[in-house]
């Protein structure tokens, strides 16, 4: 639907009557057109790409996936040095 919707508005150039047409809220739509355009490198300096934000994202999600095993890595390190400890008993 997406695709469509910005093929509709550049082919009419009227974003309000699509939007009507299709009864989707008219900032969905110039969201839409908007990132259409950055992906084929008409969009503003430094606007990122549908494949760069998802890039992005999974960079993220992995960051915190390595962060996370990082903390459980350190705790086990700290109760398996407490443990060895012989001076804990």
């Amino acid at each position: 639907q997406k695709a469509e919707a910005v093929r509709l508005v550049h082919e009419t150039g009227n974003l309000a009557q699509v939007c009507r047409d299709l009864d989707i809220q008219r900032s969905v739509v110039k969201r839409w057109v908007d990132q259409a355009a950055v992906d084929a490198g008409a969009g503003p300096a430094g606007a990122l790409t549908t494949d760069e934000k998802a890039e992005l994202a999974r960079l993220r999600r992995e960051v915190r996936t390595l962060k996370q095993e990082r903390d459980f890595l350190k705790k086990a390190a700290a109760f398996f040095a407490k443990e060895n400890d012989p001076r804990s008993s």
